[in-house]
């Protein structure tokens, strides 16, 4: 058991939220739009995305680890600094590289096995994608996340390319409705890594990691948080005009408070460690119940 806890740490599980909600909304949107559902298709890619997340966070660690990055954090919080298994000698660095890589093996078995009862390569494209940025995010010689485009990349993985794939394992036919679906829960999950950016700032900026808020500085990077927060219930709006989402994905409307209040405590305590972690529960928090409503409203227009 005590093992088992051990590397729900260094994985962190909790987190991987971020990644099945987006197989949710893809599996959903393709039974709306088909009205069938591949169960053991749809199991597998949860498997798989989970897969990959937890060998992203591992050989991440590992990387973080060899830049000295997390040694340098003494800011760390829940949600920010690595899993610090590395840090407290609770597993070796070259476990966590090893296991990490096996992850990725196992998660590359299942994609063969999706792309080969699929039509097309769709999942071989998106499973090699997938990898690329899970392992370059802080591997060299790319390291991705130490550049400004650390966001993007989170972004285009845990939205796009997830619900798309989600999608297509399913539905095996293509449409933009899950892309612009996913528009939203990508960037709330990019908001995540953003959010937490702001108690890493010291360490980000001392080992020469420019993230966007090394490169603005807190109290203009601050002010981005606030612009794409709103900007997903526009997305939204604007999608529902258009005829790309559901009316009834207008429920996302009540996340609003929970927004709210991710904005008034990062207003406040943006440049403070402690304070701003409530911030930083919001935004995952908001993610988490987002996703869902956002699928939910999925499931109601096929209902009603």
């Amino acid at each position: 058991m005590n093992n088992i806890k051990l590397w729900a740490k260094a994985v962190r599980a909790p987190f991987f939220t971020a990644s099945v909600i987006s197989v949710i909304l893809g599996g959903i949107i393709a039974w709306n739009i088909t009205e069938q559902f591949h169960l053991l298709n749809f199991v597998l890619t949860t498997i798989g995305v989970i897969l990959i997340h937890a060998g992203t966070n591992l050989v991440n660690d590992y990387f973080d680890h060899k830049s000295n990055l997390d040694e340098t954090n003494v800011n760390h919080t829940p949600f920010s600094g690595g899993s610090r298994v590395i840090q407290d000698n609770e597993i070796l660095p070259k476990t966590m590289l090893i296991v990490g890589l096996g992850t990725f093996i196992f998660a590359a078995i299942i994609g063969f096995y999706l792309n080969a009862v699929t039509s097309g390569n769709v999942i071989l494209y998106i499973g090699i994608a997938g990898f690329f940025i899970g392992y370059f995010y802080t591997a060299k010689p790319l390291k991705l996340g130490y550049t400004a485009l650390g966001e993007l990349i989170t972004f285009i993985a845990c939205g796009p390319l997830v619900v798309y794939g989600s999608y297509y394992v399913i539905a095996q036919a293509h449409t933009i409705q899950p892309l612009f679906a996913s528009v939203p829960v990508g960037l709330l999950v990019g908001l995540i890594l953003y959010i937490n950016e702001f108690q890493d700032h010291e360490a980000d900026k001392k080992i020469g990691k420019r993230t966007i808020v090394v490169v603005l500085g807190k109290t203009k990077a601050i002010k981005l948080y606030y612009v794409f927060l709103v900007f997903n219930y526009v997305w939204v709006i604007v999608g529902i005009i258009l005829g790309l989402l559901p009316v009834y994905t207008a429920v996302i409307l009540l996340t609003l408070p929970l927004c709210i209040k991710a904005i008034n405590v990062a207003r406040v305590n943006y440049d403070k460690i402690k304070e701003l972690q409530p911030a930083n529960a919001s935004t995952i928090g908001l993610h988490l119940v987002f996703g869902i409503l956002l699928s939910l409203g999925f499931v109601l227009d096929k209902l009603i």
